[in-house]
């Protein structure tokens, strides 16, 4: 690209005259829309961008105007590469990537952002950091999982080779994303160690802004009559909720199950087999905007979670105030949930039951958990607060922001 182009585009970056923001994300947007996790500002914390670009490594195809709240007022541009997943095994053949690196580098160099912004540290990440050392644009990452956990862990070379060989090669952009960002970002603590392993020299472990504007507060905790439990999820391996599910046929209360996934239909002939699928009701998708804002109409939140961290699916009844139970995880405690803000239980059926019976017969140990755990959530993770620890490190990295 040459010194006299960086140069230059440095000296403009450092007297604001840009303000745009390239975003950079493996995720297809037509599932956060089919989904309804549409939150806003997402892409543009505090709106400090007036103009937002978002490259989708993957051939996905979407309306604008569906995602337009994610970014405000920002005058909002969608790119796709196409599929290139394929690359993911092939990309230690640098001839063959090399392509596609150049493709991004010339659109970023159209673009001329201010910030470079990635979600996950794979491909994605990958093109960023090319992109940061050919135009000298800064580069914040933030980390959602913790891929030795999340992904190696529980891939065995065998008889599932070919995936985990997929995995190991995928270090390579992880570790070019984290050793270029000059801020890393984990959305809950148990990741940080991760990050500095991989090669991170600067991280600031910042929780997920949840919706800002439609979270409500608990204010009464008299019990429904039947009583209400609501869990939410995907309905895969690690979160399967048929221990809860089986617990739920010996209490008098009913349960809406929010998500979908592989588990779905199993899920709903487990409810049949159990003679309960009358109080066990399935809601594959429901707008944020809506579960948050129905939150507060149920009396107990109840998830089973495997992975390593707090979801943002915890993070939002927390914030209304209702009681929550979930799972404990081994080997290591999650430090997020790692108190008498949530009833912590074993996974299973008795686990889950003998929690129920607890907070369905105690009213004053359950309003008191509703209102500990409204109280460390506002502390911990306040959509505010989040919101405004990212903006301040934009404009740390950002003059004229």
């Amino acid at each position: 690209m040459g010194d006299n182009f960086a140069r230059a585009y440095r000296d403009l970056q450092s007297i604001g005259k840009m303000n745009k923001l390239l975003v950079i994300i493996p995720d297809y947007l037509s599932a956060f829309i089919a989904k309804g996790e549409i939150t806003e500002r997402y892409y543009n914390p505090g709106e400090l961008f007036g103009e937002v670009h978002i490259l989708m490594t993957n051939d996905d195809r979407i309306n604008p105007e569906d995602v337009q709240k994610m970014v405000g007022r920002a005058e909002l541009h969608i790119h796709s590469l196409g599929d290139i997943s394929f690359l993911r095994v092939l990309s230690w053949c640098s001839f063959l990537f090399k392509p596609w690196v150049n493709k991004v580098i010339a659109l970023a160099q159209e673009i001329q952002p201010s910030l470079l912004r990635t979600h996950g540290n794979y491909m994605n990440g990958y093109f960023a950091a090319q992109i940061k050392k050919q135009l000298y644009i800064p580069l914040v990452v933030s980390l959602h999982t913790h891929p030795d956990e999340s992904a190696r862990a529980r891939t065995p070379w065998l008889p599932t080779w070919k995936q985990r060989l997929v995995l190991e090669i995928q270090k390579t952009f992880e570790r070019e994303t984290l050793r270029n960002a000059d801020c890393v970002i984990p959305v809950y603590e148990s990741i940080r160690e991760y990050a500095l392993h991989y090669g991170a020299k600067r991280v600031e472990v910042i929780y997920n802004v949840i919706n800002p504007t439609h979270l409500q507060r608990k204010t009464y905790y008299e019990l429904h009559q039947p009583p209400r439990i609501i869990s939410v999820g995907r309905q895969i391996a690690g979160k399967n909720p048929e221990n809860l599910i089986r617990a739920i046929r010996d209490t008098d209360a009913e349960l809406t199950l929010v998500g979908n996934g592989e588990y779905h239909e199993y899920l709903k002939s487990v409810a049949q087999e159990y003679g309960i699928a009358d109080r066990v009701s399935f809601k594959p998708a429901v707008s944020n905007d809506e579960l948050c804002e129905m939150l507060p109409d149920y009396d107990l939140f109840a998830v089973h979670n495997d992975y390593w961290g707090i979801p943002k699916a915890v993070i939002e009844p927390l914030l209304t105030g209702l009681p929550v139970v979930i799972n404990r995880r081994y080997p290591e405690p999650v430090p997020e949930l790692d108190g008498d803000w949530v009833m912590l239980v074993e996974n299973t059926k008795e686990g889950y039951l003998n929690a129920l019976r607890r907070l369905l017969t105690d009213d004053d140990y359950r309003k008191s958990l509703g209102q500990r755990g409204y109280d460390y959530a506002w502390e911990h993770f306040a959509p505010d607060k989040m919101e405004q620890k990212v903006v301040d490190l934009y404009r740390e990295l950002v003059a004229g922001l």
